[in-house]
This record gives C-alpha cells, sequence and structure tokens, in this order.
C-alpha cells in the first residue's frame, strides 16, 4: 500500500513560482565596478528568467541539453541558476579559475550547447573558443560599463528582451537532472557530479534549518563563494526558496569591494571565508559603521524590504 498525500515532484520550479508570487517586493543586487549596487526586485528577476528560459527554447536548446555559465557571483548568473534547470536544461556552471585543457575538456565531456560568459571574463575563452566542439552558442553578458559583445557572440540582455516571457514550464520529473559541476586538483581528468532537482531542493530545506545555515526571508545574504564552486553551496537557490535579499559581488571582487558592501548592504549570512587579520591590517583606520569585520557579518533588512505579511 502507498501514501496518498502530498505526492507531487521536488523540482525548483515550485521555488520559482512560490517566490515570484510571494517575495515580488524583495531585491537582489550586483555590485557593479565604478557604480555601486544594481538592484532589482524579484519581479524583474522572475520576468527575465520566464525570458531567458524562452530565449533558450528559441535557439533550439531541449530538455538535458547542459548550458554552461562561465562567470562571475552576478544576478545575470543568478538568472541563468533557475531559466536552465526549469526547462528540463543542465545549469553547468564552469571554474574560471581552471587551466586552458582543462576547460576545453570539461566543457567537451559535458558537451555544453551553449557557453553564456562574463565580457570580463571572454579574454580566456576566446583562445580555446575553436577547441570548443559541442558549443553551438555563445552569450557573452556585460558584467562591467566598458564590456563589449565580441564577433560572433550573443548579446545576452538583448536575448532577454527580444524574447516573450514564458507562460507554462514543462512538466519535470524530481530525479531530472538541474545542474552539473566538475571536480579539479584530482588525479586524472576533471569528473563530472550531477545535482538533481530533488537533490537541491532537499539541500535548501537543509540549510535553511536552524543548525546549518538558517537562512530565512529576513536574511540579507552576500555571496562570497564563487557560482561556480559547487552551486555556491546551493545558496542562491535557498535564497530564492526563503525570499530572501540577494547580494553578488560582481566581477573579480577584492578585499574592499567585499567590506564596502557589508558596510553599506549589511548581510546577515556572508557565504564564504576570509581572513580578519589580513582584512584588518589592510583596512586598518578605515571602520564600518554598520557591522564588525569576522568570518559572518551579521545584520537585518530594514523594514521597509521585507514583504508585507
Amino acid at each position: 500500500m502507498k501514501g496518498l498525500i502530498m505526492d507531487y515532484p521536488l523540482t525548483l520550479t515550485q521555488f520559482f513560482e512560490r517566490a515570484r508570487k510571494i517575495f515580488h517586493r524583495k531585491t537582489m543586487a550586483t555590485r557593479v565596478p565604478g557604480a555601486g549596487l544594481q538592484r532589482y526586485t524579484y519581479a524583474d528577476y522572475a520576468d527575465r528568467v520566464c525570458r531567458l528560459s524562452a530565449a533558450l527554447d528559441r535557439l533550439g536548446l531541449k530538455k538535458g541539453d547542459r548550458v554552461g555559465t562561465f562567470a562571475w557571483n552576478s544576478h545575470r548568473h543568478m538568472e541563468v541558476y533557475f531559466a536552465a534547470p526549469l526547462m528540463g536544461m543542465v545549469l553547468h556552471t564552469i571554474n574560471i579559475r581552471l587551466s586552458a585543457q582543462d576547460l576545453i575538456y570539461i566543457i567537451n565531456h559535458a558537451e555544453d550547447q551553449v557557453l553564456i560568459v562574463d565580457a570580463s571574463l571572454w579574454h580566456l575563452v576566446e583562445p580555446i573558443r575553436k577547441d570548443l566542439k559541442s558549443v553551438k552558442h555563445f552569450i557573452v553578458m556585460k558584467d562591467t560599463p566598458a564590456g563589449e559583445i565580441p564577433t560572433g557572440a550573443l548579446d545576452y540582455e538583448a536575448l532577454v528582451a527580444d524574447a516573450k516571457p514564458l507562460e507554462t514550464w514543462p512538466r519535470l520529473d524530481e530525479t531530472d537532472a538541474a545542474g552539473m559541476c566538475y571536480t579539479s586538483g584530482t588525479t586524472g581528468h576533471p569528473k563530472g557530479v550531477l545535482y538533481t532537482h530533488r537533490g537541491i531542493y532537499l539541500h535548501c530545506f537543509g540549510s535553511s534549518t536552524v543548525d546549518v545555515l538558517g537562512i530565512c526571508e529576513r536574511d540579507v545574504i552576500l555571496h562570497i563563494v564563487p557560482m561556480f564552486h559547487a552551486n555556491a553551496w546551493c545558496v542562491p537557490f535557498a535564497g530564492v526558496m526563503n525570499g530572501s535579499t540577494q547580494i553578488f559581488g560582481g566581477p573579480n571582487p577584492q578585499p574592499r569591494d567585499i567590506i564596502e558592501i557589508v558596510h553599506d548592504a549589511v548581510p546577515k549570512t556572508s557565504v564564504g571565508k576570509f581572513d580578519k587579520k589580513v582584512l584588518r591590517e589592510r583596512f586598518k583606520g578605515w571602520k564600518p559603521k554598520a557591522c564588525a569585520i569576522g568570518a559572518t557579518a551579521r545584520g537585518r533588512s530594514p523594514p521597509s524590504s521585507r514583504s508585507p505579511s
């Protein structure tokens, strides 16, 4: 005899739709060099995710196809985090710090159909572009004011703007692959690991418990762990599940950039490790007004940014 209660797949679609309906007034922000934090709402985020999903579909991608990202932490990267898996595609976050040889192997082995790249990182992709046999489309995101779209590449913003928002998501199984990461620093070639929708779903619930990270709606999360490293410990997904305010460090963040974000945005959870002694010595005499330097900066979002009950 089988139970008949709550019989539905644990997929990321549930997180996304809940966040769009309940947390539409909450915000995400990305540090833009020379321009401060660029902010938008979860409602804006959801609209762009739906447009990006439609754009990927229009490019001919289908369920199971791998969508590679080669990018820093940003709201655009965050859009791909949901746009690909919600279409049944597999998000493949690629470590930007690997050698050209490893990058060629990983991208070809994963058989990425699309590679979404930050403009500030294009100089690492251009030399190996011809060796990436499976990639049919290169999509470039302008992550700095001076960013340019290389010849032969697609403009991320143009793709999103021109696409009509997807209205209906495909039905997915919780055992479908949602994400893919590769190991580094191991013997032999890098090894690929797949995350299922169910695995990420349960991981997010675990991260939200008090004895783990305790992620909740009141939090302001500053992502320090790279989004290309183990899916940033799945914290971006948990942030959406809970409707947390999320902040991304943008291109090549330096210690001062992180401290300035902490100073201005007062995050509760700064996910990642940094050396307190190094920061204190480097910024001696510079005193943040809202928090102390430590492994985790703690604070709460102001009342005006919280969703109404």
